[in-house]
């Protein structure tokens, strides 16, 4: 049963105040007619508010406070605390409708993440993925975030789960303060930022959200939630403010940095229109693998990737100093080499490190 049902001062019943003017009428032995008589009102106007036909007006009121006694106010109240209680309980057969729909959704898990209260209640799960999302429906939810039903099935992702880490994106990033959206002042910074692969987390996030600030652009880090199997995202929260979101999913830099500058991509390559979401070893759209070049020029530069090729066999003191050489963490070396077959995916992995990323 629902909580509202339980506690409250609403009642199971909607009470009409109809109800009440029909007893005030029989405990007085007056009738209908009578009534209208001494009001100088039709009689049919009385019988539809017994009726629930008609409401009682402020000026309804102050008559039937005249010829009964019961204060204008109190008849006012009735009527509005009817009209309340009759849409609340509607409200509830709705929200009872959706109680299959809301187990759709990680809810435990966002629960554990505090972004929404913890509760066992199925239709308090409903009222406050409702107040999530902000929708009236949690139907509308596949109209709010399309992309996340369109792009999850590519992975057999869960597209409620999806949804809900993307909103989570949405409601931090309102949060961060930006400046108008300035590719030209994105473009200045990239160097900026990969010079950045080279620091700690607690040395480079902050002057790394600040820099995306600046140039228009929300940065967030959001948890991954089971079953969305994204590394990433980027949109458009208005037409001056982009929004990159990003989960630590593996928790390594180098897949962490070649996430961020696969967004940039997006940003700086394709229109605002779009919602871009990367899945790993996701099928490659011509925008996808775009955004993929982007990120792979922009932490190694093509020429510099040649000379790289040249060095083989690798070796720790090797991709060191060529990482030193030009200006990049050595894990996004050894990163790109496996993804390029070029060495084992079991080899160098102790220059790879694991990140904890807290919220900007």
């Amino acid at each position: 049963m629902d909580s509202d049902r339980l506690s409250g001062p609403w009642p199971d019943v909607a009470m009409a105040p109809g109800e009440m003017l029909a007893d005030e009428l029989e405990a007085r032995q007056m009738t209908q007619a009578e009534l209208a008589r001494r009001m100088d009102r039709p009689a049919q106007m009385i019988n539809e508010i017994i009726k629930e036909k008609k409401e009682i007006t402020p000026q309804t009121a102050l008559e039937l406070e005249r010829v009964l006694g019961t204060p204008a106010y109190v008849w006012l109240n009735l009527e509005r605390d009817y009209r309340y209680n009759k849409e609340r309980l509607t409200d509830l057969e709705r929200l009872e409708g959706q109680v299959q729909r809301a187990r759709e959704f990680p809810y435990a898990e966002m629960a554990r993440l505090e972004w929404v209260p913890a509760t066992r209640e199925p239709l308090e799960r409903v009222r406050e993925l409702l107040r999530y999302f902000a929708v009236t429906d949690l139907r509308l939810v596949t109209q709010t975030q399309r992309a996340a039903y369109r792009i999850s099935g590519r992975r057999e992702a869960s597209p409620e789960a999806l949804a809900a880490w993307l909103r989570k994106g949405e409601i931090e990033g309102e949060k961060v303060e930006t400046k108008s959206f300035d590719g030209a002042r994105l473009r200045e910074a990239l160097p900026r930022m990969r010079q950045m692969t080279q620091r700690r987390p607690e040395d480079f996030h902050t002057p790394l959200c600040a820099l995306f600030a600046d140039c228009g652009v929300a940065l967030v880090f959001v948890p991954h939630l089971p079953r969305t199997h994204a590394n990433g995202a980027v949109r458009w929260l208005n037409p001056s403010t982009a929004l990159v979101q990003l989960s630590v999913l593996r928790r390594y830099d180098d897949i962490f940095w070649f996430s961020l500058f696969h967004e940039l991509g997006h940003l700086l390559l394709h229109g605002k229109k779009e919602v871009f979401v990367e899945f790993p070893k996701a099928p490659q759209s011509e925008k996808e693998s775009e955004a993929d070049g982007f990120a792979s020029d922009t932490l190694i530069p093509r020429e510099e990737f040649r000379r790289l090729q040249m060095i083989a066999p690798y070796s720790k003191a090797k991709v060191l100093a060529f990482a030193h050489s030009v200006g990049i963490a050595p894990s996004i070396v050894v990163g790109r080499l496996q993804h390029a077959d070029l060495l084992p995916r079991t080899h160098l992995n102790a220059l790879r490190t694991k990140l904890e990323i807290s919220p900007c």
